[in-house]
């Protein structure tokens, strides 16, 4: 049997309330489903809550607002932290990805999400609405 997990994009007002859709749409209310786009990518591999047959589908209702809230701006204000945390070596990439994203180029938030869980999940598995 198909467990079905719903996004409401309308709740999507940035990444990290992402974080907290994802988990509560999986796991319930307080839910964890990463916080991080290498860990939401683990998550979504098994044993953090969804069948382990793998038998689920992600119904991503209103994307479209969760698009422009994950747009290029939020892209870029990610990647600036990001660059801000990171190894000295790794810093001027990212900085240079924010500003680029700061110009509406290269992938947004919402993209590379909707990536990876394609690439985790199946072509199938998701459900933009």
């Amino acid at each position: 049997m198909t467990v079905t997990y719903v996004i409401d994009g309308s709740e999507v007002t940035g990444l990290e309330r992402f974080w907290d859709v994802i988990g509560e749409a999986v796991n319930g209310p307080g839910g964890y489903f990463g916080r991080n786009l290498d860990a939401f990518a683990d998550c979504l591999s098994g044993g953090m809550g969804t069948p382990d047959d793998g038998d689920f589908v992600i119904e991503w209702r209103e994307h479209a607002l969760s698009a422009r809230a994950l747009g290029h701006e939020e892209t870029a204000r990610y990647l600036r932290r990001l660059a801000d945390r990171a190894h000295a070596s790794n810093g001027p990439r990212l900085r240079a990805e924010a500003a680029r994203a700061g110009e509406g180029l290269g992938p947004t938030l919402f993209e590379q999400l909707v990536e990876i869980i394609r690439d985790r999940t199946g072509p199938d598995a998701l459900r933009l609405l």
